[in-house]
């Protein structure tokens, strides 16, 4: 990599440093930015939407408004597994093709709210050409530890899990 290359990685890096809510699914720990975060809740009710594939679970109404739910679990295509009394909906904002749209993620608990600096977080490492990790917008080590930073307009917006027209 020569100096521009690695000045624009580092510049892109840099642009990731922030707020983060953390949560797992199963073993593992996963990042999202603070402000695409609306608000968390426990599980609630979910009715089901014929036809959906299987990780969109249905939709909840929360204070009024009917929100999609998205298991990220079985998103990822980790195997399902029963929801506890840590397991919770994250609601988010996301951009579809429609634009802007909020949703709920099921995750298997939150953990904590994390400042990253630039430093503690790297580019995705490169998997290979057959391994598709537009979803990941870095990776950040924390106390000995890696969580992965996703970019949930890629995970569940335009190019992702659903836009609401094909649902």
């Amino acid at each position: 990599m020569n100096t521009t290359q690695n000045a624009g990685a580092v510049k892109a890096v840099a642009g990731l440093a922030g707020k983060y809510l953390t949560f797992a699914l199963g073993a593992e720990e996963y990042g999202l930015a603070v402000l695409k975060v609306r608000e968390i809740i426990k599980m609630l009710d979910i009715t089901q939407v014929p036809q959906m594939p299987p990780h969109v679970k249905g939709v909840i109404n929360l204070r009024g408004k009917v929100i999609p739910v998205v298991d990220l679990r079985l998103k990822f295509g980790f195997p399902p597994q029963e929801y506890t009394e840590r397991t919770c909906v994250i609601v988010v904002e996301v951009v579809i093709a429609t634009g802007s749209v909020l949703m709920g993620i099921v995750v298997d608990a939150v953990s904590e709210v994390l400042n990253l600096a630039a430093e503690d977080i790297e580019r995705t490492p490169d998997f290979g050409e057959r391994v598709d990790t537009n979803y990941m917008t870095g990776v950040a080590k924390v106390k000995g530890k890696v969580k992965i930073l996703l970019d949930l307009d890629r995970v569940l917006g335009a190019e992702g899990t659903i836009s609401l027209k094909a649902a």
